[in-house]
């Protein structure tokens, strides 16, 4: 049962995930209801059909029950979903009136979905409207009724009525510090640096958007070539550092490996204008300088995770494009898209009404607020994200799960306006990098055919953020050798995937052919987790060991970014820059600074910072530096 509740928790982590990646905007999903009833309006005839066939159907469960009363046992009208665990209790089975209250509701909500499935709308609006009438069923399920959900029932008569007491405890503490929402993970136990994002390290590099963390070998040797990881923007970087024993940094350090990853800022309303080049020039390329300023390394590795693996691409690009490409290893991509004409779910939240309606949000705060997308696809995801844990903590008063993957995400980051909105046209409205020339990065254009780096690529088959077949499409993108691999997990679980798990497994095939379902059926399977295979193939195009490159001393890993705060750009290694001669200026009287607020979104606890670091002030899913404490920007002049 333990690994089906971990797999349930990675499936909700996943599905936020999504919707950040995505954009977090419930798009036209109150357009696609509205044209629903439209339809309907439109088919008067078949729709008194069917809602006369609702009435019989609804006639029918009354009979039965009259039928149970008197101790028949009539077939069920119709039956609940397998593993739908809202109604495991038997007395949804047994009891006569709650069977009557529970098929009654699942008569009406086929007939909802029915309405969907047999509309006249085009493909993206059904999918959209079903979304939404899912929504609704699901805030309607019988079982979000404290006093007629029998688990909740038994639990205060266990209890002796103190669940109901913690219940509303906790839901006015989630109302004062959880925007109203029920918490989904106690993060409490899980400290940075020990628990999470744990592997030793230290920060050698800070700019306006990254810190760059090195890892200490924990090798006698190491291979020359080192890696370099890129994470996505969306979330704190530590995925790919979760947990001892559930790292894949970790896993590349003890294999042998100089391994340093980016750590992203979380923006703020001063960022608003960085765009994608920037987080080109600033992010990926400053900190590949920086490594192999550090480790005087020829090549560099990199390893990238969902939209840190599509930057990988456009990093390959750029530098093939500039005739840079020598300065490349190779490249692993893990669960990434650069051909987005299948994008899953994902393409629901990223119409092009959807994406105005999201720009004229950011314009006016100059970012995406975490907790504002967490908020929207929450109750897109109701059953789920919501009603699950409000009868779970409200209603029965016990305390949301300790997972660490739930506490990375909670743990969640805000997106620039202007670089968001790129990125959506980009990619999801307009599909431009796989079009030779349609897109351009840090002024070179995109062309993936010129690409030579060698790649391994990795799908996942229960990937719906990141579709496997849509990763596949990569292989056909590149001009090199790829070599493509298929996990059995999903988007998240796709990454901690450490060797040992007794249900892990993998597909490997040597051909690349078109159809990604050609490739599947000529694939070989493995049991055993997809690192195996990679570390075998990396570690045959990584270079002789050498004696591990001594690194400069530095603040302790995680740094300052994955904790909400920043500090003064540096480089190890580097000489700063002498200090401009300014002119002095006439005083001018201070202009007050405008508050920003919101909701806090839970996450791991931090230890407390250097005694010698300026403390930041978190305010809302951001953080802000006090005046006397921000870094100056260095001079321009």
């Amino acid at each position: 049962m333990a690994t089906t509740v971990d797999e349930m928790r990675e499936g909700l982590s996943e599905a936020q995930y999504g919707a950040r990646m995505a954009g977090g905007t419930a798009t036209s999903f109150g357009g696609a209801l509205r044209k629903l009833a439209i339809d309907m309006a439109a088919h008067p005839a078949a729709t008194l059909r069917t809602t006369a066939d609702l009435a019989l159907r609804q006639g029918t469960v009354a009979v039965h029950t009259m039928s149970r009363l008197m101790g028949a046992s009539p077939e069920p009208v119709v039956a609940t979903a397998p593993g739908d665990r809202r109604f495991a209790d038997r007395a949804w089975r047994d009891n006569p009136f709650l069977r009557q209250l529970l098929e009654s509701y699942l008569v009406t909500a086929q007939w909802w979905r029915d309405r969907v499935d047999e509309s006249n709308l085009g493909t993206a609006d059904r999918r959209r409207a079903r979304f939404a009438v899912n929504a609704v069923l699901d805030a309607l399920a019988p079982s979000n009724l404290p006093m007629a959900n029998p688990a909740v029932v038994k639990e205060a008569i266990d209890t002796g009525g103190m669940s109901w007491v913690r219940g509303m405890t906790t839901m006015l503490q989630d109302a004062v510090r959880n925007g109203g929402r029920p918490q989904q993970v106690d993060a409490s136990p899980f400290e940075l640096g020990r628990d999470l994002a744990a592997t030793p390290g230290r920060v050698v590099m800070r700019n306006r958007l990254i810190e760059l963390v090195a890892f200490e070998p924990q090798t006698e040797t190491v291979h020359e070539i080192p890696i370099l990881c890129s994470p996505p923007w969306i979330n704190k970087y530590y995925i790919m550092d979760l947990a001892p024993g559930r790292s894949w940094i970790e896993y590349m350090v003890k294999n042998g490996f100089t391994v340093f990853v980016i750590s992203y800022r979380n923006p703020d309303a001063s960022m608003s204008a960085m765009t994608m080049d920037d987080y080109m020039v600033e992010g990926v390329l400053a900190a590949l300088d920086q490594v192999q300023r550090l480790t005087g390394a020829p090549r560099v590795n990199i390893a990238g995770l969902c939209l840190g693996g599509t930057y990988a691409v456009l990093a390959a690009a750029h530098l093939a494009a500039r005739r840079q490409s020598d300065r490349l290893g190779w490249v692993t991509i893990t669960n990434t898209l650069v051909d987005f004409s299948e994008p899953g779910d994902l393409g629901l939240f990223a119409d092009a009404g959807g994406v105005q309606r999201l720009e004229r949000a950011m314009s006016r705060k100059g970012f995406l607020d975490a907790s504002q997308m967490a908020t929207t696809f929450d109750w897109l995801r109701g059953n789920d994200l919501v009603w699950n844990y409000v009868v779970s903590n409200w209603f029965m008063g016990r305390k949301p799960p300790t997972f660490d993957i739930l506490a990375w995400n909670a743990d969640s980051t805000n997106m620039p306006a202007t670089m968001h909105s790129q990125y959506l046209h980009a990619c999801y409205l307009e599909n431009r990098l796989v079009r030779p020339g349609a897109f351009s990065i840090a002024g070179t254009p995109v062309d993936l055919s010129k690409v030579r780096t060698p790649f391994f690529v990795l799908g996942a088959e229960a990937d719906h953020i990141t579709p496997w077949k849509g990763t596949y499409l990569t292989t056909q993108a590149l001009g090199g050798e790829v070599h493509y691999v298929l996990t059995n997990s999903g988007h998240i679980a796709g990454v901690v995937n450490p060797p040992g798990a007794p249900k892990s497994a993998h597909w490997t095939n040597d051909s690349t052919p078109v159809d990604p379902q050609t490739w599947r059926e000529g694939a070989t399977q493995h049991q055993g987790s997809w690192w195996e295979e990679w570390l075998r193939w990396v570690s045959a195009r990584s270079g002789p060991m050498v004696a591990p490159p001594k690194l400069p001393s530095g603040e302790p890993a995680p740094g300052r970014h994955v904790r909400n705060r920043t500090g003064p750009e540096f480089a190890a290694g580097v000489e700063p820059a002498a200090p401009a001669v300014r002119r002095p200026k006439a005083a001018t009287p201070a202009r007050p600074r405008s508050a920003r607020g919101g909701t806090r979104r839970s996450g791991p606890k931090a230890e407390a910072p250097p005694a010698e670091a300026p403390v930041a002030r978190q305010e809302g899913a951001f953080v802000a530096l006090g005046e006397a404490d921000a870094p100056r920007e260095p001079s321009r002049n």
